[in-house]
């Protein structure tokens, strides 16, 4: 073998030695970059997993509250309407007493709003067709023991049941709607009370 064939050999050897020393390290440093790869998507997995996770019990939290506002919402809506249909049941009921009774209940209340002074009571046309014949007496009778007086006017008030107490020019309309309309806030909560202990 001549001189020239072991250098071209030798540099053969060495160019092997060379290639397989920088595969070995590209092996190494593909291994390196896999592994590292592996680790980071791992920890991205698990960071997205763990938000996903909140995220997914913060909707559910807010699903059931929103849910809770809503079945809170109807039922005060039911709640209302049977407390509502309830209040037009008692004035349905109270415009149907028997005639002595539902005057009895009217001279009870007129007592409640009489004044020391004159005044002038007026009922619906249905009462005025079935106003007792003593009702007039019995009112002015309860006016005097607060110092007043009543009288009972023939015209017709624009009401279906209860009365209208005037003093001058001052007119309080005592229908049983009226009465609830200004009280309704106590009756609710009466009737709230009442109904749903």
């Amino acid at each position: 073998m001549s001189g020239l064939d072991e250098i071209l050999n030798l540099i053969d050897a060495q160019q092997k030695q060379t290639e397989d020393s920088i595969l070995k390290a590209a092996t190494t440093k593909a291994k390196a970059i896999r592994e590292e790869g592996e680790v980071n998507a791992n920890k991205a997995y698990e960071e997205h997993l763990l938000k996903a996770k909140q995220q997914a019990e913060k909707d559910f939290e807010n699903s059931c509250a929103s849910v809770d506002a809503n079945m809170k919402r109807r039922i005060l809506a039911a709640k209302v309407e049977l407390i509502d249909e309830t209040i037009e049941k008692t004035i349905t009921k109270l415009r149907s007493l028997p005639d002595k009774e539902y005057f009895e209940l009217i001279l009870k209340l007129a007592e409640r709003h009489m004044q020391s002074d004159k005044g002038v009571i007026s009922l619906g046309s249905n009462d005025l067709a079935r106003v007792p014949a003593d009702f007039g007496q019995k009112l002015n009778e309860l006016a005097e023991k607060k110092g007043g007086s009543i009288v009972l006017s023939k015209e017709k008030a624009d009401i279906d049941d209860g009365f209208i107490l005037s003093y001058g020019l001052i007119s309080e309309n005592c229908s049983f709607r009226a009465m609830f309309e200004a009280e309704k806030e106590d009756v609710r909560d009466t009737a709230a009370r009442s109904l749903f202990r």
